[in-house]
């Protein structure tokens, strides 16, 4: 069993970076042969959302980085370079599949979380798992998510921001986040895609416009629709600090106090930037001062988006630069992880160095 960072007896707590991704090609592989009309289709679905310069330029990325993506040993020493103890690794958001049917969107989403626990299995002082569920499929995202935390002893879950029809706000989730309650689990927001779809398809619209909306959509589903009111206690971390809505929740505010469509949350909805938590991938110091601002330095955690070219290799750095209180820095680098994981936290690079492990 992995050591846990005990804050009695463990000097230096561990600098944690919640957003890190793992690619599972033989999983890719497995479903495309299992619906080869549905892959097809979904390829094709990205190839017009993403228009073919953005997929050049991401196939050549993806090559060069395979190994940061797919071998142990290559993440270990990237995260020594970076300053990284601990990271939270989740699957590489290609492998949500919200297209595929009930079947091959459960199979497919067990053999990721089985995927994931056998990487982070190899180095258990520095890593920890996220699992997947079935989006598309709402009745089955209870079992989902207990294989993913008591059958792969996963810490939770990554979830997409919309999948087909269902949105985050849609009622029938809600057994979901109540058993997501009741296991301790995260939840963390990632979107894959975005429903703007050819609108964003030059430029690299479809990443640079198109994952701050699908946050920030989701999001504001998650505020006005009354889920945080009903599950208070949900561990729900969003990637790229939130996209657009944190600095921007005046005008739903004022939505909030003016229409009655927009009334379906108990509270403003800004309050509720302190029931969520935010990944500190806003690429400019003025930009994080403004998450930390609206949310709280208590509420953004480390977030790199390992090993991709939009994430960041040099998050403590980065972070650094913001030129926030010392206090500030130390919560967002490893208090407010230790926070959201509790127990589950593990001891990180220098428990491992002297137990023998990988510096």
């Amino acid at each position: 069993m992995s050591a846990r960072f005990d804050p009695a007896t463990d000097a230096a707590p561990p600098v944690v970076d919640v957003h890190a991704h793992l690619l599972l090609p033989a999983l890719q592989q497995a479903v495309a042969e299992r619906d080869p009309d549905g892959f097809a289709a979904a390829q094709a679905l990205e190839a017009r959302r993403n228009g073919p310069e953005s997929l050049a330029a991401s196939g050549r990325m993806i090559g060069e980085r395979m190994p940061l993506l797919t071998s142990l040993e290559a993440r270990l020493a990237e995260m020594d370079r970076q300053g990284v103890d601990v990271q939270v690794v989740s699957p590489s958001p290609s492998h949500y599949y919200p297209w595929a049917g009930a079947d091959l969107a459960t199979w497919a989403a067990r053999e990721a979380n089985r995927a994931i626990a056998d990487h982070v299995a190899g180095a258990p002082d520095r890593l920890l798992g996220l699992g997947l569920v079935p989006l598309q499929h709402p009745h089955l995202m209870v079992d989902a998510l207990e294989d993913a935390v008591i059958g792969a002893g996963l810490a939770g879950v990554e979830l997409s921001s919309f999948a087909g029809d269902v949105e985050l706000s849609d009622e029938r989730l809600d057994p979901f986040w109540a058993r997501a309650e009741e296991l301790d689990a995260i939840v963390f927001l990632h979107p894959f895609g975005c429903s703007l779809d050819e609108r964003l398809d030059r430029f690299y619209l479809s990443n640079t416009v198109g994952q701050p909306v699908e946050n920030a959509v989701a999001l504001s589903h998650l505020i006005f629709s009354g889920v945080l009111d009903r599950h208070p206690d949900l561990k729900l971390v969003a990637a790229h600090g939130g996209g657009y809505l944190p600095t921007f929740l005046g005008r739903s505010d004022h939505a909030w106090q003016v229409r009655p469509e927009a009334h379906g949350c108990r509270h403003l909805p800004s309050s509720y930037l302190r029931r969520l938590r935010f990944d500190s991938l806003v690429h400019t110091p003025d930009a994080l001062r403004a998450l930390v601002a609206a949310a709280g330095a208590d509420r953004v955690l480390v977030g790199t988006d390992y090993p991709f070219d939009m994430g960041v290799d040099d998050p403590v750095e980065r972070l650094r630069e913001a030129g926030l209180a010392e206090s500030d820095e130390r919560a967002i680098l490893s208090g407010n992880a230790a926070d959201l994981l509790g127990g589950r936290l593990p001891r990180g690079r220098a428990h491992a160095v002297a137990a023998g492990g990988t510096a």
